[in-house]
């Protein structure tokens, strides 16, 4: 070692420091510590292990970094200008401010090089096993004897905060099984978090718990010491495991009065406090964002050792091409994101008066669409027996056997993380599925994925009180209108087996967002009309199912899910009193919205003002459809455990009581939410009642 790469490296890492200091003093908002404190360990990923070409951001086979700890986003933003991406030093001055590129968070899509939205915590490690499941499964499909064109890792800087989230321990735990050797993770152990010194909640051994988990452990005692951590990442490449690397830093390294204090955490230093800090560091305390020419060769060698490296893949890529042509074809379709011809041809249209439950409909799907969609990968939360999401004939996803059929274990809110991270990988359309209830528990990752544009596909079953006798505690009420409430999450509920297969249409065909789909455990009839109707109809969120006789209705009984063939029966039940009846299906609100008010009045006639609105979930928003001279019913009130006919029954979900319902609103101006036949006076709720 030469007497002069010390000093280099020093100012190198300095500057980076520096860089995330000013960016956060000139926001007057930010996090400065976790920078100061992670700077070396970034220096050392970037320059010196991570392969990436910062010309080509979106090359297929470079290595993937996601800074989990989000909030240390200056780092992140500082590497990317100086190493050379599309990111200027007036962008970094504009950290945080209206219409920048440098958000408070790291955010996909707006800023070249960011892989991941993150932020909340827990969320990008996560991402990052789904990326490793991802580059397992991709090389798993294309190489051949000779042809490798998919080799590349996925790094990480975490935080203390990240390994306290639930959602980090679900996923380590199944990386850990999995065995994702291409998975390193670089944990900021500075010992402070927000509140004070992580003693104060914390005083675990995160070595202990991941060697227990199954990955490759490692420390670095001097987190400044930029060669040990070198040697730490490459023991960790040379792992079978997947990888965490505790690196012992100081949050506000060099802060004479913030280092090693919750006060460097999230707050900008001062002004005076800068100025003493570039001191301590031997810099001029007078010069902001200040780039020394001898730092920046070091991080800009980055240009020209990621062409290289796309040159060599682009070559090898050429070769396989030359070998596997059709292989090499359908590599590229798949990167980028491109659907085969007559994808969905095999699509199952099915006869009027069939009864099948939805979910079953969605499997029929899925096998449909398993040899024309490869890219279509998934599993379920250890329910892919009651979801019926695997891929019949495709293998499990195994430590030796990267197949088809994930099975993410009981750890819903990681398996809504890593299928955001397969969706960001590319490659792949995700899909992930549970019990409707349990979307709870994955909130947190569906809201990214919808942040973030992320095609990933839910499927989300047992979706209403119909599934009988597990009772309230599984029967989904609020989740309808919580899930509608995210923007940007297409939430479509079909009513019987061929609008099922229009939203697997539709939710394979969306680019730039999430698609969920909500379905039935009981069987439902196969309603006359959607075998040619359901396509279009669905891809629009709503349409006329049966139209009043006559043409012009003068009530209008909208539906979703299982509740449809109920509008059905009720609107014959209706024209036979001279109530001339529309039956409108709309299983996607967000889809319907999006249509020109022209097809939306077309549906909706806004000079029927006679509607009743049919599902059995919670009434909110459902005004919007129904106005000021309609009656919603719904459910507003848990259900209950009993066979699904013996509920639909007390609560007055039958054809009879809707058809009542409309008439009431014809003749007697009844409006409003109208209240389940028991008021939601029964078991437990009754119990209650009787405490009072």
């Amino acid at each position: 070692m030469t007497p002069l790469k010390p000093y280099l490296d020093r100012l190198a890492v300095d500057t980076i420091r520096t860089l995330s200091i000013d960016g956060v003093q000139e926001a007057n908002s930010g996090h400065p510590g976790a920078p100061m404190g992670a700077a070396p360990m970034a220096y050392a990923l970037w320059t010196r292990v991570l392969r990436h070409a910062p010309t080509r951001p979106d090359w297929p086979d470079r290595d993937r970094f996601v800074l989990s700890a989000g909030h240390a986003s200056m780092l992140l933003y500082s590497l990317l200008h100086l190493t050379g991406y599309d990111l200027s030093m007036d962008d970094l001055r504009s950290f945080r401010q209206w219409g920048s590129r440098t958000p408070g968070h790291p955010e996909y899509g707006l800023t070249p090089g960011v892989e991941a939205t993150t932020g909340p915590l827990g969320q990008g490690l996560t991402n990052a096993v789904g990326m490793a499941i991802a580059e397992r499964r991709l090389a798993h499909e294309f190489h051949r004897d000779g042809h490798v064109i998919v080799d590349h890792r996925t790094y990480v800087i975490a935080s203390d905060g990240d390994l306290q989230e639930g959602i980090a321990s679900e996923a380590a735990s199944l990386a850990g099984h999995l065995r994702l050797a291409k998975l390193i993770v670089l944990y900021d152990d500075n010992r402070i978090q927000l509140d004070g010194p992580t003693e104060m909640a914390w005083s675990e051994d995160v070595l202990a718990r991941f060697h227990a988990y199954g990955w490759h452990t490692h420390r670095v005692a001097d987190g400044n010491d930029v060669d040990a951590i070198e040697v730490a990442l490459d023991l960790a490449r040379d792992d079978d495991r997947p990888s965490l690397i505790a690196v012992r830093t100081h949050i506000g390294f060099g802060s004479p009065n913030r280092q090693d204090s919750q006060k460097a955490h999230g707050a900008p230093l001062g002004a005076d406090e800068v100025r003493l800090t570039k001191e301590a560091y031997g810099w001029d305390p007078d010069r902001s964002f200040y780039v020394p020419e001898d730092a920046l060769a070091i991080f800009r060698a980055a240009i020209p050792a990621g062409e290289r490296l796309v040159a060599d893949w682009e070559a090898r890529l050429a070769s396989y091409a030359a070998a596997y042509p059709e292989l090499a074809e359908e590599f590229t379709r798949r990167i980028e994101g491109r659907l085969a011809e007559g994808w969905d041809a095999g699509l199952k249209v099915y006869e009027a008066g069939s009864e099948v439950a939805t979910r079953n409909a969605s499997q029929d799907a899925i096998q449909a669409l398993a040899d024309p969609v490869p890219e279509l990968f998934g599993g379920a939360a250890d329910l892919s027996e009651s979801n019926l999401t695997d891929v019949k004939s495709a293998s499990l996803y195994a430590p030796g056997e990267p197949g088809r059929n994930l099975r993410f274990g009981v750890r819903e809110h990681a398996m809504g993380g890593i299928a955001n991270g397969i969706a960001y990988h590319g490659g792949f359309i995700p899909y992930d599925a549970t019990f409707l209830t349990f979307s709870d528990y994955m909130r947190g990752a569906i809201r990214l994925s919808a942040l973030a544009g992320l095609h990933v596909i839910h499927v989300w079953t047992h979706d209403s009180v119909g599934l009988g006798e597990d009772g309230p505690t599984h029967q989904p009420v609020e989740h309808f209108a919580a899930l509608r409430a995210i923007p940007d999450l297409w939430f479509i509920r079909p009513g019987d087996a061929n609008e099922t297969a229009a939203a697997w249409a539709l939710a394979v065909e969306r680019r730039g967002g999430p698609v969920a789909l909500a379905l039935t455990r009981q069987k439902v009839p196969t309603l006359p009309g959607t075998s040619s109707l359901a396509r279009e109809g669905v891809a629009r969120g709503g349409y006329v199912l049966r139209e009043a006789t006559g043409g012009t209705p003068r009530l209008i009984v909208i539906a979703t899910g299982s509740e449809l063939h109920l509008a059905v029966a009720a609107a014959e039940e209706l024209e036979a009193d001279d109530i001339p009846t529309r039956v409108v299906s709309l299983p996607c609100w967000e889809r319907f919205d999006a249509q020109d008010q022209a097809y939306r009045d077309a549906i909706l006639p806004p000079d029927v003002r006679h509607r009743v609105s049919v599902e059995m979930g919670v009434t909110l928003g459902w005004e919007r459809w129904v106005g000021d001279a309609g009656a919603i019913v719904g459910l507003d009130h848990f259900g209950a455990s009993a066979p699904a006919g013996a509920i639909f029954e007390h609560f007055g979900f039958t054809s009879q009581r809707v058809a009542d319902v409309g008439r009431r609103v014809v003749h007697d101006g009844l409006r409003g939410r109208v209240p389940t036949l028991d008021g939601g006076h029964f078991g437990h709720q009754a119990a209650r009642e009787q405490d009072r």
